[in-house]
């Protein structure tokens, strides 16, 4: 590890690692001969197995959430939520995860962690939403809107304060049954349907493409229309 490696994730990290020791592993050790790699099969076939139960490495600390609902955790915001602003929370800090907990110890929010210095916030789409709802003029300059596809964003950019409210309070309640992934593509695939994306409409679509039941869009063929009709050549009618 010298010189220390730099990466803004530890699964980036552990990608070149591997490549490295993959290509060690095809190498053949100077004094018995063999490649490093069946060597290093050798020593895990003589390794003590793990104990059953697993081991949390985790380190928690308590952190006051800014006005905004926001956490400075080793130099990186995290985005609790508009709804924890001011509250004193539980933050779990683990090797690869960031875990937000309430006063209950209650698991709230989960972020995959940050090394470095990042310049945005770290936060969860879905987590904005009750606050767009809330006040869905602060939309233009939501994180949010960078988000969505450009059919979603376009409708909300156009819509009325009431529409855009109508479709933000769907979105948001399909992502508590569907998850937000499928609430937005629910929410682009009624939009280019050309189809209004309320409540109703949104939440069933979402659960049916988070399930996995919603059939994927064809081109129909109506050229199977034309063996129902015969044009005569003498009177020019169709049959």
């Amino acid at each position: 590890m010298v010189p220390e490696p730099e990466a803004a994730t530890l699964a980036g990290l552990n990608e070149v690692l591997l490549a490295r020791c993959d290509a060690l592993a095809a190498t053949t050790h100077y004094r018995k001969g063999l490649p490093l790699g069946e060597l290093f099969i050798q020593d895990v076939a003589a390794s003590l197995e793990l104990p059953g139960v697993g081991f949390d490495p985790v380190r928690y600390e308590s952190r006051k959430a800014d006005k905004t609902g926001n956490l400075l955790i080793d130099g990186n915001t995290y985005a609790a939520g508009p709804s924890f602003h001011g509250r004193m929370l539980t933050v779990g800090l683990r090797h690869d995860v960031i875990e937000i907990l309430d006063e209950h110890s209650e698991p709230v929010r989960s972020f995959p962690r940050a090394f470095g210095r990042q310049t945005g916030t770290v936060f969860e789409p879905a987590s904005l939403v009750p606050l767009l709802v809330t006040k869905p003029g602060a939309w233009s300059h939501s994180p949010l809107r960078a988000l969505v596809t450009d059919p979603v964003r376009d409708w909300l950019d156009a819509a009325s304060a009431t529409d855009r409210r109508r479709l933000l309070n769907g979105v948001d309640a399909a992502s508590g049954s569907a998850g937000f992934d499928a609430a937005m593509q629910a929410a682009h695939t009624l939009i280019r349907r050309g189809d209004a994306p309320d409540m109703a409409a949104l939440g069933m679509l979402a659960r049916r493409l988070a399930h996995g039941t919603e059939p994927a869009a064809a081109n129909v063929d109506l050229s199977v229309y034309d063996t129902f009709t015969t044009l005569n050549t003498t009177t020019g009618e169709v049959a």
